[in-house]
């Protein structure tokens, strides 16, 4: 099984899913490395944390070091990717936080979603029609809102290629502090990232220079006169 090290913290992958962009990546140590940073920056002990697409469990360990393995539900939609996410967490001592499969959907959820997984784990993401069916599997759907109000995040974390196009059609809940997306322009265009800035403003939140480079956008909440 193939081994990395970023920083202090060691990535395991299984030989089916360590393709040649992704070993190149990790080896090279710029996987994920905004997104990491913003982790580092804003992760603090004892702040309620949901990470939407944990992925290989990298910026999902730095979130859980930062503020309590206890205090990070991590939710990752490739099914592969799930025991990937938890052992990774397990062995960088973050085996408290919380682990959840679905994906990310509008509303309320409930039911499922089609997924298309793609070889190895860049750019699997929720299907869009025409994709062809041996690509797609059924997972569990969970709706923002539900996360949202089950664990009442102060921090966000969400890389969810490209289905953050349909997550911010309301505010969000009052309690959130900080949010850190990656944006995915290619998939649709100026008018959801307007949407996305305009819901946060609504939420009390604003733009974080501290956390926000490139396709990495950050909010975080106003600060009171005083």
């Amino acid at each position: 099984m193939p081994q990395f090290t970023l920083d202090d913290i060691t990535i395991y992958l299984p030989k089916t899913l360590a393709r040649p962009a992704l070993v190149e990546r990790l080896q090279s140590g710029v996987f994920e490395r905004p997104e990491a940073a913003a982790a580092r920056a804003r992760a603090k002990p004892g702040l309620r944390v949901l990470d939407l697409g944990g992925g290989v469990g990298f910026v999902s360990t730095i979130l859980a070091r930062g503020a309590g393995a206890e205090n990070l539900v991590s939710v990752e939609a490739n099914p592969a990717l799930i025991p990937v996410l938890q052992a990774n967490l397990d062995r960088n001592g973050q085996g408290a936080a919380r682990v959840l499969h679905g994906a990310i959907a509008a509303g309320v959820g409930g039911g499922t979603s089609r997924f298309r997984v793609q070889r190895g784990i860049l750019g699997s993401s929720l299907a869009q029609p025409g994709v062809p069916e041996e690509e797609v599997t059924e997972v569990p759907s969970l709706g923002i809102q539900t996360l949202l109000y089950d664990h009442r995040p102060e921090f966000v974390m969400m890389d969810v290629e490209g289905a953050e196009e349909h997550l911010f059609d309301q505010p969000w809940n009052p309690e959130l502090r900080f949010l850190v997306l990656e944006l995915h322009p290619p998939r649709y265009g100026d008018r959801v990232i307007k949407r996305i800035v305009d819901c946060m403003s609504d939420t009390g939140l604003t733009y974080d220079p501290i956390t926000s480079t490139g396709r990495i956008l950050g909010f975080r909440r106003v600060r009171r006169k005083g």
